[in-house]
């Protein structure tokens, strides 16, 4: 699965591991996120995230 860094603060969100403390389950795919997901660390929104190489 691709990961996906946030523009804004670097974050990087690997669906691998997916965001747990938010409610979001290991294996969750960056385009099943709910439109209402926000990078955990600057709260930035999904349309300043970009995949990684």
């Amino acid at each position: 699965m691709d990961k996906y860094v946030c523009n804004v603060c670097g974050y990087v969100y690997d669906p691998a591991k997916g965001d747990p403390d938010n409610g979001i389950k290991p294996g969750t795919k960056f385009a099943d996120l709910p439109d209402s997901w926000v990078c955990p660390d600057c709260g930035a929104g999904k349309e300043e995230f970009e995949k990684t190489e």
